[in-house]
């Protein structure tokens, strides 16, 4: 089954009839914070810069979280006319991860945290489901589903293992034997326990399915095969307590496609798997927020050298800039998908009409510092009176359009904290992996991990 990775982009991001709307669309700014967008600190030190740069997006998911339910906004605009009250399931996942960092470096009270996590937690408990499994959006203040597109209005397998990535991170963090977080984790534990990961094998121990609706069925028939975003799904799937999947889909399913294994070299740097030039970086990111990529290895690839492999060639694209768009070079680089002038796009070296989307290289600090440093340096210094705003970074800018987004999308902003931590403190990655229903998913894929070197030991 031969699918273009814009269309599984599409099916990710924006429905069909939204793209639909984009040229028409009206942008509506949903209540800003009070922020005063010129205070941006000069001369700071790259590890003051980190710290700031990550507080600061934090606040997308602090400040801007939906106030009924807690959940991540998809988006700080109103646009493609589905309103504000939309709140997206794989975004959450990567706020909850970002809600860890905050409370360990005390920007926020560990128990104010916990107390956000558990109203999130007893939300998605009440909230609209398909066998477990969570729509990619909620209405925030009921629960009720968002569709996506017309024929997407059920269960999304790969939204939801975003969404369960956190909260396992999450239940390994809040420990302590208290009220509060004995009942955040007891809670994690049940909506966990309940999602039904091998109901979308469809009954065939060969195929995994992205999408299941109770008025549309199968009908998007959308199979999860790999080189991109979604290996986390099959390790969640795996890893589920009461409902797994089994290696062999794994094998016969993600592992079988024209897109899976590469083994070309690009600019002098090999890529061991995905599409030509890698793809959109956020392939090296959503499934690596919490799944540590050092010395992660199976029968397919070691993803450490993936991953740097796959970022090293984005970079060395925008380096060589072969479309010739305004600003790119070494200090501004990093292709992925986003808001763009005319709607939005997946971006990548093969699909590059010169936009900059900074949670790219932002979100490559653990694979790229050196590089990533560099971009972060142009990014606040020299543009920061264009993309600096009181969430951080806006999403994208194009300066050969002389574009530069107003919106923050939360699938952006939750890996720039994220990532970052996990290059300065190995923080989520740790949390993650210690997870013992993830270390018997991983093994049962046949993984090998430091981290399971280190349970096997115990």
């Amino acid at each position: 089954m031969k699918i273009s990775i814009y269309y599984l982009l599409g099916l990710l991001f924006l429905c069909t009839q939204n793209f639909a709307f984009a040229q028409k669309k009206k942008t509506v700014a949903a209540k800003p914070a009070t922020f005063n967008a010129t205070e941006r600190p000069k001369n700071l030190s790259d590890t003051a810069l980190l710290e700031l740069v990550q507080k600061q997006t934090f606040r997308y998911f602090w400040e801007f979280g939906h106030p009924v339910s807690g959940m991540s906004r998809e988006r700080s605009n109103v646009a493609y006319e589905y309103g504000d009250e939309v709140v997206t399931t794989g975004g959450t996942g990567f706020g909850i991860m970002a809600m860890i960092v905050a409370a360990e470096r005390k920007w926020q009270p560990r128990d104010s945290v916990a107390a956000r996590l558990l109203k999130m937690v007893k939300f998605l408990s009440k909230a609209d489901h398909y066998h477990g499994i969570f729509p990619h959006w909620l209405n925030g203040e009921t629960g009720k589903i968002i569709p996506f597109g017309r024929k997407d209005d059920g269960g999304d397998l790969v939204e939801s293992s975003f969404l369960f990535q956190g909260l396992l991170a999450a239940r390994q963090y809040f420990d302590a034997d208290s009220n509060l977080e004995r009942e955040l984790r007891n809670r994690i534990q049940w909506i966990w326990e309940e999602a039904e990961w091998d109901w979308y094998t469809r009954g065939n121990p060969n195929q995994l399915y992205w999408h299941w609706s109770p008025n549309n069925g199968w009908a998007m028939n959308f199979e999860l095969r790999g080189y991109n975003e979604t290996l986390i799904t099959y390790i969640m799937a795996a890893s589920a307590p009461r409902y797994p999947i089994t290696a062999q889909v794994y094998n016969k399913c993600w592992a079988q496609s024209d897109h899976f294994k590469n083994g070309k070299e690009y600019y002098g740097i090999k890529l061991p798997l995905g599409f030509e030039y890698g793809g959109p970086l956020f392939f090296a990111h959503y499934s690596f927020l919490g799944l540590d990529p050092r010395k992660l290895k199976d029968q397919y690839a070691d993803y450490w050298e993936q991953n740097v492999n796959h970022t090293l060639i984005n970079y060395q694209y925008c380096v060589e800039n072969p479309g010739k768009f305004k600003g790119y070079g070494e200090n501004n680089w990093g292709l992925t998908a986003s808001d763009t002038y005319n709607g939005y796009n997946a971006h990548s070296p093969t699909n590059d009409f010169g936009t900059i989307t900074p949670t790219a290289a932002l979100s490559s600090f653990p694979y790229t510092p050196a590089q990533s440093m560099k971009a972060l340096r142009h990014f606040y210094d020299d543009l920061g009176d264009k993309i600096w705003s009181e969430y951080g970074f806006k999403d994208a800018f194009n300066e050969s359009q002389n574009w530069y987004a107003k919106s923050h999308l939360a699938i952006d902003q939750g890996p720039i904290i994220v990532m970052i931590e996990n290059y300065r403190t190995g923080l989520i990655w740790r949390l993650f992996m210690k997870d013992p229903d993830v270390q018997k998913g991983l093994k049962k894929l046949g993984f090998e991990s430091p981290a399971l070197e280190v349970s096997a030991k115990n």
